[in-house]
């Protein structure tokens, strides 16, 4: 995996030599946050060699790299998920490899299921913790010691710094913020309402199909990191009606301005 990942990162600099600090994984329906910072480069990710390459539909596929205000950033435009057929080593290697562009900070963002009865669409939810369901971790396989410890400790994989750093930014923007306990589950099928009851029992507030891979593998890299999930939809069983994909986009269009403001003063504030 080291040399793989030392391959992909040789392939980023022939593009470019930019050095970010913080990075962002962009989910479902939000990567249009890319388009509105101080661009110094783009790398599509299938100019990368060994790199995996998103599938899904509204998933740019590309690492943006430039400034948010002065910060400078790497942002990740799409995701690669374990339900697309890739080896949980690589869907967790673009998270490993901003790691080794020399990111120390890293927001996460999903677009997510409600599953507390509480929320609504469009609700924002802080991430406090995780619990992932069917999914190998990142961490299975012989340990290189280059890229972590054998046995991370993961009793706090969300910052509590950061966490308060959000918590102020969702303030001063005016913004909602509800907190709470992100469960990733495989996919792509989306969960049946028994499976929502059983994640309600958990303590679960907030169901989705990424995340919760990359931050245990940011944090067996010693990244610090956050995270937020866009509630795109109420989870199965809760409502009367349908999910689609179509649904989750298009209820992170509707609250896209917001996201955007949010995630702003969050990085300058990092």
């Amino acid at each position: 995996m080291y040399e793989k990942l030392i391959t992909c990162l040789e392939s980023v600099r022939k593009k470019t030599d930019f050095k970010p600090e913080i990075g962002l994984i962009l989910g479902s329906g939000l990567g249009d946050y890319a388009d509105s910072v101080r661009m110094e480069a783009a790398v599509d990710y299938s100019d990368i060699e060994g790199f995996p390459v998103s599938t899904v539909k509204g998933h740019r596929g590309r690492f943006v790299f430039g400034y948010v205000e002065n910060m400078p950033v790497v942002i990740m435009q799409g995701r690669v998920h374990y339900y697309e057929g890739y080896a949980m080593s690589d869907v967790v290697l673009p998270t490993r490899l901003m790691g080794m562009m020399g990111v120390k900070k890293l927001v996460l963002t999903n677009a997510a299921g409600g599953v507390n009865e509480s929320f609504r669409p469009g609700d924002f939810m802080m991430i406090t913790d995780h619990i992932s369901v069917g999914i190998p971790s990142p961490l299975i396989g012989q340990n290189d010691e280059r890229l972590g410890e054998r046995f991370p400790d993961m009793s706090e994989v969300y910052s509590l710094r950061l966490r308060d750093v959000v918590r102020k930014a969702a303030e001063e923007c005016g913004i909602s913020l509800k907190e709470g306990v992100y469960v990733q589950l495989t996919g792509p099928a989306y969960e049946t309402p028994a499976e929502i009851r059983m994640i309600r029992g958990w303590g679960g507030d907030a169901v989705g199909m990424s995340t919760v891979c990359e931050a245990i593998a940011a944090r067996h890299m010693g990244l610090e990191l956050c995270g937020i999930s866009c509630i795109t939809n109420m989870a199965a069983g809760m409502t009367s009606g349908k999910l689609s994909h179509r649904e989750v986009q298009e209820a992170a269009d509707r609250v896209s301005k917001d996201f955007k403001r949010l995630i702003t003063k969050i990085v300058v504030s990092l």
